[in-house]
């Protein structure tokens, strides 16, 4: 075992894959910043709101009023950096740290593929990506044609882990025996030019339900393996053009669509640094040297053990939803970060009620004072938000005198197309429930059940 790892480690590779997977990437970045910038979106999501929900024990990152266009200008110049492979590891390491906080900022804006370009920007902080076609091995005066394969494999298992985990997630019984949420989302879809009238239609939604499962579980594979590699590229364009098409998810098609050129062999991506070339009049000849990037012993066992440990995080973080009881869709507990991607549709109101414990007087919040209407949306249906804005209002209440402050909120939600039922128990004083990653007692049980993963 070990000496299959040890020989393992010692193989090589043309390095046009990862040159590749790096341009596309900052290509990626810049197009996603200058896009959310250009919409508003930086203003509408982190200036105005006065409250803003943070992730356990994260409650220090915050927006830091219009200084925070600073943090979303010096995450494009990194990505720029990156793009060009210029000061390479100081540009993915800024890269990281930026769009990391960025994400990190408000717990409302949460999105799978956020968190997917956080965790792939510190995997490649570990890798030769400059080694190769960038500024940086032209201004050193030395460029690596080769480099150890586990560089280019480690990026093809995170793309498989993010496809397969979301495929597994979908092996329930609200998706598949359902149609749920598609079900719902589909037919407001009526205006799309040719396929409008399909998406009317309830066996078009188990046709999506189950090839979508299918498709999630499969495409890893079918992009491993030569014969099958462009036919599986031609189902990523489809899959993901069509996913962009019916539902407003942003760059993340795009994306999951440059991502996965990794998976082509060298020519394919020599010939694509070749186009490049000819547009930009660059002399790729030059970064041909044919010279293999040799990485010391140390090194590469320091290395290999963090990605290792990355790797293991990776596989074991989306199953700690078993930690927990009840159902995760209506508790949410181990939700986040598990490649659990547009498996629900959840709605609700949650109105929160101040009492003084001591005479028993009572009155009730506007939302609208606090929240703007999407983080209302998102609060009234997950309980650590809740349970977070109970303590804001519980402290904002107490600041301006009142007594003996208590916090109750009469909260229900509906999931995937059921009936709207009580959510949290309304006998509850939220503001003293503490949060940690124990289990929300006070959050009401599932009345239905929701087989599989």
């Amino acid at each position: 075992m070990i000496y299959r790892r040890n020989e393992y480690l010692k193989k090589y590779t043309e390095a046009a894959p990862l040159a590749v997977f790096r341009i596309f990437f900052g290509l990626m970045m810049l197009i996603s910043i200058i896009r959310f910038w250009s919409y508003g979106w930086i203003d509408k999501l982190y200036i105005k709101p006065t409250f803003f929900f943070s992730y356990y024990g994260l409650d220090f990152i915050k927006p830091i009023g219009n200084y925070t266009y600073l943090i979303f200008g010096v995450c494009a110049i990194a990505s720029i950096c990156v793009m060009l492979g210029y000061q390479y590891r100081v540009a993915i390491i800024t890269f990281f740290l930026s769009f990391t906080y960025i994400e990190l900022m408000d717990k409302t804006t949460y999105l799978n593929h956020y968190y997917f370009i956080s965790i792939l920007s510190f995997l490649l902080i570990f890798l030769p990506a400059n080694a190769y076609y960038s500024l940086d091995a032209k201004i050193k005066g030395k460029s690596f044609q080769k480099v150890p394969v586990w560089t280019i494999d480690a990026l093809k298992l995170l793309i498989g882990i993010v496809y397969f985990y979301a495929g597994l997630a979908k092996l329930n019984s609200d998706w598949l025996v359902r149609a749920m949420p598609l079900k719902i989302w589909l037919p407001s879809k009526y205006d799309i030019p040719l396929i409008g009238d399909l998406m009317q239609q309830e066996w078009m939604h188990y046709v999506f339900s189950y090839s979508g499962a299918i498709y999630d579980l499969t495409i890893p594979f079918l992009l491993l393996f030569r014969k099958t590699r462009v036919v599986a590229f031609g189902l990523v364009v489809i899959f993901h053009v069509l996913t962009r098409v019916l539902f407003p998810i942003g760059m993340f098609p795009y994306i999951m669509i440059v991502g996965a050129t990794i998976f082509f062999g060298a020519q394919v991506h020599h010939r694509i640094l070749g186009w490049i070339s000819k547009i930009m009049k660059i002399n790729k000849d030059y970064f041909d040297s044919n010279i293999s990037l040799v990485f010391t012993q140390n090194k590469t066992k320091i290395i290999t053990t963090i990605l290792g440990l990355f790797f293991v995080i990776q596989l074991l973080l989306p199953f700690r939803f078993l930690l927990y009881p009840g159902e995760l869709f209506w508790t949410e507990e181990g939700y986040r970060f598990s490649w659990r991607v547009m498996l629900m549709e959840k709605a609700g109101y949650a109105n929160f009620k101040i009492v003084n414990a001591e005479t028993g007087k009572r009155f009730y919040v506007d939302n609208d004072d606090f929240l703007t209407a999407f983080q209302q949306k998102q609060m009234a249906t997950q309980p650590d938000f809740i349970l977070e804005y109970a303590h804001y209002l519980k402290a904002h209440f107490e600041k301006q005198g009142h007594q003996n402050v208590q916090i109750f909120v009469e909260s229900y939600v509906a999931l995937n197309g059921r009936l709207s039922t009580q959510y949290i128990d309304p006998n509850v004083d939220l503001g003293k429930q503490k949060e940690s990653f124990k289990h929300k007692t006070w959050i009401i049980p599932f009345k239905d059940e929701i087989k599989g993963l």
